[in-house]
């Protein structure tokens, strides 16, 4: 039993079967150029993959300013593409059509290159820690315990009044 595939017989009993459809309206000119289509699609798809392999892009890219350059300052990043400053890379790969993985390995960077200034960072940091991002889930729970219990050693409305603050309820 052979593999191989016809590639006339397979697009001729396509055409046959496109042909044969009710639905299909065509005239009898359009005959061989749809024959001719079908041949070709059947071609492309039983065709080796080896042959037809895209080339890959060995197209070295020459970056606009120099590493080091880039990371100088504190207030931002100097991209290599188009050498102009940004505050975070990621938004001006994605116009670029790259990921930040995409982006280290086109300009040979090591995996911990920063997408983000440091001062950007930070800032965002120090946003998170105010908002109280990154605590545990019963650490506000844990300091209201501990008020509660330490106005609870003078005892009556003050012990009454840190549980209600502790629990958010002011009857």
């Amino acid at each position: 039993m052979t593999t191989e595939i016809n590639s006339v017989e397979l697009a001729t009993d396509l055409t046959i079967a496109w042909l044969s459809n009710p639905n299909t309206r065509t005239s009898a000119d359009d005959v061989p150029a749809f024959l001719q289509s079908m041949y070709a699609a059947v071609e492309k798809l039983g065709g080796s993959p080896a042959a037809e392999a895209p080339e890959q892009d060995t197209q070295e890219y020459v970056p606009a300013v120099t590493v080091r350059k880039s990371l100088a300052g504190r207030d931002h990043i100097i991209s290599l593409i188009d050498g102009k400053p940004y505050r975070t890379l990621r938004r001006h790969l994605t116009s670029n059509g790259l990921t930040p993985e995409e982006y280290r390995a086109r300009y040979n960077l090591k995996p911990d290159y920063p997408m983000v200034a440091e001062s950007y960072s930070e800032a965002r940091r120090a946003m998170a820690k105010s908002i109280g991002l990154g605590r545990k889930a019963g650490h506000k729970v844990e300091q209201a315990a501990e008020g509660v219990a330490t106005k609870a050693k003078r005892g009556g409305k003050a012990a009454l009044d840190a549980a209600k603050e502790a629990l958010g309820t002011n009857d």
